[in-house]
């Protein structure tokens, strides 16, 4: 996997500058980012500060955390089903 350039800090940090009023084209220069780039972060992390974006990191580990439990549990329900259907 391509490991990634630039933080989400960052990210949100260099959207804000262009929320800010300076040109899209000249923040491209400065960071070495396409305008593509820009829009395509623009339509992720809109509206995004440094709270929510510690809050949607906590809410992904907490979401894989339960996917986890949700597989070990469908696991067991299918050896105890293979168990009960068995005769002894």
């Amino acid at each position: 996997m391509k490991s990634k350039r630039y933080t989400e800090e960052q990210i949100i940090r260099i959207l804000g500058l262009v929320e800010s009023g300076n040109p899209v084209a000249s923040v491209c220069r400065q960071y070495g980012v396409s305008e593509a780039t820009v829009h395509r972060w623009r339509g992720k992390y809109k509206g995004m500060d440094q709270a929510s974006l510690k809050r949607l990191r906590e809410l992904e580990t907490e979401n894989t955390r339960l996917k986890k439990i949700v597989a070990q549990q469908v696991m067991d329900i299918d050896a105890l089903k293979d168990l009960a259907g068995k005769e002894w």
